[in-house]
């Protein structure tokens, strides 16, 4: 029996077809994740107990020791925001120890949400070049885009920190654990992010 021939060579098929792309994600998607964090985030934003203790103050006495005492008295509301290119600015506002926190403000939401939390010795440089956190930024930010949403993004220094590397990790670590943001490594998958940092 004779084998029936190929109508179509596969490079043929292969210059016809055009690649699907991948269908933008849908506004309710990303407005129904962002409430989602924002319905866990909320109350520690409004209340009270999260009123932030006077600088100078937070890391006397014996409460200063404990972190988590600390990260619950602790409100990043109360910090200046800056936007994410502060570190192009020729004179950078911040300097030696700090915790950063880098909110987004989406005008559908009464409150921001806290998407990270992180701690360096060197807060001038620590957003310079390569950081875990820009790649999940950049993604959200194009998520967003896509889905016809906006976004507000900054960032928030906190300088009246421990200097001391392993007490101020302990802090980011408290802090991490009360806030749930979703673009540190220890929550991520929490939130289930509905994008994704690498295509494929």
């Amino acid at each position: 029996m004779a084998r029936q021939g190929d109508l179509f060579s596969l490079s043929e098929l292969m210059s016809q077809c055009t690649p699907l792309a991948t269908p933008p994600l849908l506004q309710r998607q990303l407005s129904d994740w962002q409430r989602r964090l924002a319905a866990f985030q909320a109350p520690l934003l409004s209340s009270d107990a999260a009123s932030m203790v006077q600088q100078g103050q937070l890391f006397t006495g014996s409460a200063g020791l404990d972190p988590e005492h600390n990260a619950a008295h602790f409100n990043p509301l109360n910090l200046q925001p800056q936007p994410l290119s502060f570190w192009r600015w020729p004179s950078p506002g911040h300097h030696g120890a700090a915790l950063y926190f880098v909110l987004d403000r989406p005008e559908q939401l009464t409150l921001p949400l806290l998407l990270y939390v992180g701690e360096t010795a060197r807060a001038e440089q620590r957003w310079k070049g390569e950081h875990d956190c820009k790649a999940y930024l950049a993604a959200y930010g194009d998520a967003l885009h896509k889905a016809g949403l906006s976004s507000r993004l900054s960032i928030c220094f906190w300088s009246d920190v421990p200097t001391e590397t392993r007490a101020r990790r302990r802090l980011e670590r408290a802090l991490i654990q009360r806030w749930q943001p979703p673009f540190n490594k220890e929550t991520r998958g929490r939130w289930a992010t509905p994008f994704q940092t690498d295509p494929g």
